[in-house]
């Protein structure tokens, strides 16, 4: 059962798994008990005019599942050590500007979406040691910096960097041995590198919107590419049709 009555769920307090408190405004004395319900694993907060996080929150240790939308939260949980067991975290129109170093604490996460700040983000170099990490959209800011630590993610298998003022991409695809889904859509990329081919995984790539003037002929190494959209860029129909000669089996669009 999924509570959307704050109240109610304090009520019960105990075998309270699921909240989502989307589209509503929630009583301050209210918020600060929410820590109470220390068996929550899994919590949804949209747009409720929320600028912290309850009191006590540490003590929600058995979130797995946690998501905020339009919420002007301005920083990342100050401790994030007891959230051990985090799967899935969301952060969407905050006004964050950095991930925390601490973000290493959450050894078991699989699924880190963050954006729509419109302002600059910085990741941190212990990105990296989230070796479970299979799922990353970072949408709608700008990266102070080239996102290397994102491409040493050896698990990861979903990837989508679209708005964050992306210039360029590593050569280094073979450390992405997992990766199916790349999607870079609206940036000012204006080549890709010849390495791509070494992530032999890749099933869809999205490069909508950026400035590419050529793709490269090792592309037809990616024996399971079956979508490559590269709408919007500066690429002709005799590009177009070179394309189709090199991945027969693709969909492409331009």
């Amino acid at each position: 059962m999924t509570y959307t009555d704050l109240k109610e769920a304090l009520k019960i307090e105990k075998k309270v798994y699921k909240i989502d408190l989307s589209y509503q405004k929630i009583d301050p004395k209210l918020y600060e008990k929410l820590s109470k319900i220390t068996d929550l694993q899994a919590l949804k907060l949209s747009t409720n005019e929320l600028t912290e996080y309850p009191k006590n929150f540490e003590a929600l240790y058995n979130l797995v599942y946690f998501a905020s939308y339009n919420n002007k939260l301005k920083t990342f949980p100050q401790n994030l050590k007891p959230f051990s067991n985090l799967h899935y975290l969301e952060l969407q129109h905050t006004l964050i500007d950095s991930v925390p170093a601490q973000i290493a604490y959450l050894n078991k996460l699989q699924s880190f979406k963050f954006g729509n700040t419109d302002d600059t983000l910085k990741l941190p170099s212990t990105l990296h040691f989230l070796k479970n990490l299979k799922d990353v959209s970072i949408e709608n800011c700008v990266m102070d910096s080239f996102p290397k630590q994102l491409f040493k993610l050896k698990s990861l298998y979903y990837l989508n960097l679209s708005n964050t003022n992306t210039y360029y991409l590593t050569r280094h695809f073979e450390r992405l041995q997992n990766l199916e889904v790349l999607i870079i859509e609206n940036n000012h990329l204006t080549e890709i590198p010849f390495d791509i081919y070494k992530a032999y995984k890749l099933r869809v790539i999205s490069l909508r919107g950026n400035k590419l003037r050529k793709i490269p002929d090792s592309i037809c190494q990616l024996e399971n590419l079956t979508l490559l959209d590269l709408r919007g860029n500066n690429l002709t129909t005799e590009d177009l049709e070179k394309l189709k000669i090199l991945l027969p089996g693709c969909e492409i669009r331009l």
